[in-house]
């Protein structure tokens, strides 16, 4: 498929392979799958292919490169790591069209790349920001493919609750801001201080502003009011956490003014999270992954061992 590429109706582009050469200290190569539509969509897939599955699913406006400090320590203890770009970011394809996204597409797509394309099972969970309110939906949608959640950073709104000013404020600034620099978004979300080359590797995926559709249109997706379009939804999928038994860890840092307090919230409602060794990751901004990802990714590492898959 060329650069850009018209699908039906609907345009879309493919970011050009040359804008992910010589990525610092990601040497991956993109699997691809195809989901409805025709659209590309690109995985991370390392570590033994008998290992246990650990799902990272990143959010708004990253893409897996925000993983690349957590999939050497996992792949170490064993583990098949799986992280996908999200339409609309990374090497997957990317709707010029804001109304080619919403909350319930994302979903579906990744339902049809992970368990359709790839046939992924007995997964583990890892969800930040956005990877966090899509991995959370498809937990609860198909709860059988899944032997754990791990929660960093995220929530599962459903318009009931007033949202945080700093989100309101992001909001409003990802819609209405001429100047939208993705690299730049990412690093005032960081605690430490990223290198210009790692900035320029989260800016790769977007060569111009045409690229960037899903990441300006996701804030407006998050359910802020009763009634939504996500909101029965994601209701009905706190339903079935509310059930969820198997194991539900909570691994958010101490320095995020977003999801700040939501732990608490997954610790009090889901029965699996009963019991656990929830943390708190010290020195960790909104995207711990590049603050603490180490530390996260043997939180990670060490549930798994103890908690052997049902």
């Amino acid at each position: 498929m060329p650069d850009d590429w018209e699908g039906g109706c609907m345009e879309v582009l493919r970011t050009p392979d040359e804008r992910f050469t010589g990525l610092p200290d990601f040497p991956y190569e993109p699997r691809y799958v195809e989901v409805d539509g025709g659209l590309r969509v690109a995985c991370v897939d390392e570590g033994p292919a008998d290992g246990e599955t650990v799902l990272l699913l990143h959010g708004e406006p990253s893409w897996s490169f925000l993983y690349r400090r957590m999939i050497p320590v996992l792949t170490a203890a064993g583990l098949r790591v799986v992280a996908p770009d999200l339409v609309g970011f990374g090497r997957s394809d990317k709707p010029v069209d804001r109304a080619a996204y919403n909350y319930a597409a994302h979903v579906e797509w990744m339902r049809q790349a992970l368990f359709d394309r790839l046939g992924l099972d007995d997964v583990t969970l890892v969800g930040q920001d956005w990877g966090g309110l899509i991995g959370l939906r498809l937990v609860a949608e198909n709860p059988d493919r899944f032997a754990r959640v791990v929660v960093a950073n995220t929530g599962l709104p459903t318009g009931d609750q007033k949202m945080s000013e700093a989100f309101l404020a992001w909001q409003r600034f990802s819609q209405e801001s001429p100047d939208f620099r993705i690299g730049r978004v990412v690093s005032n979300g960081c605690a430490t201080d990223l290198a210009p080359e790692v900035v320029a590797a989260y800016d790769a995926p977007f060569p111009d502003d045409r690229y960037t559709a899903g990441a300006r249109v996701f804030p407006a997706l998050v359910p802020t009011r009763p009634d939504d379009p996500a909101a029965a939804a994601n209701r009905a999928a706190w339903g079935v956490l509310a059930r969820w038994d198997k194991p539900f860890l909570t691994a958010f840092s101490d320095g995020d003014p977003i999801t700040g307090g939501g732990d608490r919230v997954f610790q009090k409602l889901v029965p699996g999270a009963q019991g656990m060794p929830h943390t708190t990751l010290a020195g960790g901004g909104h995207f711990l992954q590049e603050d603490v990802g180490p530390e996260l990714a043997r939180v990670v590492a060490d549930l798994i061992a103890a908690t052997p898959a049902r």
